[in-house]
């Protein structure tokens, strides 16, 4: 009943408010741009996230709740883009960082070695979903979200893009 209700309001809501449908089709639209020092270039929808393995990571965000976020391990997007990661992680590949880029001009740096999995067990992922539901427009359609961290700055919000550089 629950279910039906809730399906019924965002019906409601939905149908008499022709931005909310706008926001929807925007979110869908709306994609993730990685490129830089990647041997494959990806331009990620929604729908492309839905074909990695998708993983939960619980945390408090900025209103002190937790929360339950679903996604995409950000080293498996990376991995398919090609950026050395793994056993060619070493050396002077050290100093390659993902510069994540959002919407609002926010950024955030994550040197790859805090990515791989075989340096750390720590979780980072972009979320698509918290508890259950899309993210809301102003947090999404796609966020990062960092295991642990005791401050969520770095959990990023409206991400658009993720460039692969080498520090000088």
């Amino acid at each position: 009943m629950k279910k039906i209700t809730l399906a019924l309001i965002v019906f409601i809501i939905f149908s008499a408010n022709p931005g909310f449908t706008r926001l929807y089709a925007q979110a869908k639209e709306a994609s993730v741009k990685v490129t830089g020092e990647v041997l494959t270039p990806l331009d990620l929808k929604l729908d492309d996230l839905q074909q990695f393995k998708q993983v939960e990571l619980k945390r408090k965000d900025h209103d002190s709740n937790d929360h339950t976020y679903t996604g995409v391990m950000l080293s498996d997007i990376l991995q398919k883009a090609g950026v050395t990661l793994g056993k060619e992680l070493h050396g002077k590949n050290l100093s390659k960082y993902a510069q994540v880029e959002a919407s609002d001009g926010y950024q955030v740096v994550f040197a790859l070695a805090e990515l791989d999995k075989d340096f750390t067990d720590r979780m980072i992922m972009g979320a698509s979903k918290i508890d259950g539901q899309p993210l809301a427009p102003t947090d999404g359609p796609f966020r990062i979200i960092v295991q642990d961290e005791k401050k969520p700055a770095r959990c990023i919000r409206m991400v658009t893009a993720i460039k692969i550089q080498t520090a000088k």
